[in-house]
């Protein structure tokens, strides 16, 4: 079939129905596995021929399939538009693989474009090559991800960038000194453990807060995700509206 199905609002829509596996695919009107999603399905998923299985293009495209040793096509092409506002979260890169499962988990719970950087008390400073090396690691993580939750949408990753070059254009910052989130937040950036610096505090004049405990970094980041995700489709009232819960 080659059919076109639009879907568009809800956030139920921005996950890739039908059942089996979903694997990320360059076309999805002409799907090609890679080597390592060949072996993924075939050796690790245990997929046969004729098991069903969906594609998508991580741009809003995807399609249930048949599995075999040519992708047979099984339905038509699903395009679902892409949330009308895009919700981010900038962290400071952590030590070890914190920063890893901090991609992914932010992948899960649906944030669009996630903004690695260097705070004045970071502990982590890498050199530009080893920072070139983990992006494209956590754009990998962040593909796996993807197919693992069903997500239509790969996130962007940015770069790494120091604090001061990061566009900070409707952005808020989390510290315990924040109020509660509104609703109208759509960037939220995390601070590395050692904390802001008083420079930094300031050029974001909008502060939140996350909740009544302290938090590690990590901790941080996936809350904020998840809380920008949740209001946005819904999920979870703005603070100051009805059904919210100011205690």
């Amino acid at each position: 079939m080659s059919g076109l199905a639009s879907v568009a609002g809800a956030g139920a829509g921005w996950s890739a129905g039908g059942s089996g596996p979903h694997v990320l695919v360059g076309d999805v009107d002409a799907p090609e596995l890679s080597a390592d999603d060949r072996h993924h399905l075939e050796r690790v998923l245990r997929l046969r021929s004729g098991d069903p299985l969906t594609v998508g293009d991580g741009a809003g495209r995807w399609r249930p399939c048949r599995f075999g040793a040519v992708i047979e096509l099984d339905g038509d092409v699903v395009a679902v538009a892409a949330p009308a506002v895009e919700i981010a979260v900038g962290f400071a890169v952590l030590k070890g693989g914190r920063s890893e499962s901090v991609v992914q988990k932010l992948t899960e719970v649906g944030v669009d474009r996630i903004a690695p950087f260097v705070a004045e008390r970071s502990v982590v400073r890498w050199d530009e090559a080893r920072a070139d090396r983990q992006v494209e690691r956590w754009r990998r993580v962040a593909r796996e991800a993807v197919m693992q939750c069903r997500r239509l949408w790969l996130p962007q990753i940015d770069p790494v960038r120091e604090f001061g070059e990061l566009d900070l254009t409707g952005a808020a910052l989390a510290a315990s000194v924040g109020g509660p989130m509104t609703g109208d937040e759509n960037f939220v950036l995390i601070g590395p453990e050692g904390g802001w610096a008083d420079a930094e505090l300031a050029a974001v004049p909008v502060h939140v807060g996350l909740g009544p405990h302290i938090m590690r970094a990590e901790t941080a980041a996936v809350a904020a995700g998840a809380m920008l995700a949740a209001r946005r489709s819904g999920h979870l009232p703005a603070a100051g509206s009805p059904g919210s819960n100011p205690g």
